[in-house]
């Protein structure tokens, strides 16, 4: 094994992956938290928003490409995903920049579907993310990155932007949760 291929190997593994996610999150909140963060601030937490989106992107790949499948995995994955995007949501609906009744929809169908996924996993059924479900993620990235930037740069308006992608991201939110209920209804019972 050449030299640093251990640690180089460990920064694939897809557990840490998510681990980077999961302590992103406390990072973008610092960098939100002033009353009126500058420029600076906001751009940084932008910058490490995407980073820890990108992490996503990479442990799927990488649980994938070398059959790295773990109980922490499954569990942790999804939770750190919703930790970041609730997190970043929150932080801007704090500080007026996004409708609180926007976010409370997209927190909401998270936790519903994350109950769901529960029943569905005792049941022995796969709980995989749908193709709904990943272009709901990717809306609310690409929402949540021009929003977080917010300020105008190179005469583009990023908070215009990112609240277009944010309607999109409500729109694949609603969707997505209602197929999954619609999918899994006969692991419904009252």
């Amino acid at each position: 094994m050449k030299p640093g291929g251990r640690v180089l190997g460990f920064l694939s593994h897809p557990n840490f992956l998510t681990v980077i996610r999961i302590a992103a999150t406390p990072g973008i909140v610092i960098l939100l938290i002033s009353q009126e963060p500058g420029r600076l601030f906001t751009a940084a937490a932008a910058l490490l928003f995407s980073l820890a989106a990108i992490t996503d992107y990479l442990d799927g790949y990488f649980a994938r490409r070398k059959g790295i499948i773990t109980d922490f995995g499954k569990v942790m994955d999804p939770l750190a995903d919703k930790l970041l995007v609730s997190s970043s949501l929150i932080m801007m609906t704090a500080k007026n920049w996004i409708p609180a009744w926007i976010v409370c929809v997209i927190i909401g169908r998270e936790i519903a579907v994350t109950g769901l996924r529960n029943i569905i996993s005792e049941s022995g059924n796969d709980v995989s993310a749908s193709n709904l479900g990943k272009y709901k993620t990717g809306c609310q990235i690409a929402a949540i990155i021009p929003l977080l930037i917010h300020y105008d740069y190179f005469g583009v308006n990023f908070h215009a932007v990112g609240y277009f992608f944010l309607i999109c991201a409500l729109i694949m939110t609603v969707w997505s949760g209602a197929d999954y209920f619609f999918r899994h209804r006969a692991l419904l019972k009252f």
